[in-house]
């Protein structure tokens, strides 16, 4: 899978684990859009780490599921270091 697949699919599951996470995220939709491709990058890396094959294909659901747990990873650590704030 190629790496603008993987953009794509990162401002989509930026997008969701945007609308998933509690709180105000600090820096507006294009910083989680942004940061939402970083998790989905992220989250390909850490499931190639752990054994499983993110790359099978864009309509497969483990890349999808992976692009999502690595938004949600980068989305926590984004917002403890821009100071989210809860609401």
């Amino acid at each position: 899978m190629g790496f603008l697949s993987w953009i794509l699919i990162g401002l989509i599951m930026g997008a969701i684990a945007r609308a998933v996470m509690p709180g105000r995220a600090g820096g507006g939709w294009i910083v989680t859009l942004l940061v939402g491709i970083l998790g989905a990058l992220v989250g390909g890396f850490l499931g190639g780490l752990f054994g499983f094959e993110p790359n099978e294909g864009f309509f497969s659901w483990s890349t999808w599921i992976w692009a999502f747990i690595g938004s949600l990873v980068v989305l926590l650590i984004w917002g403890a270091v821009s100071g989210r704030k809860k609401t």
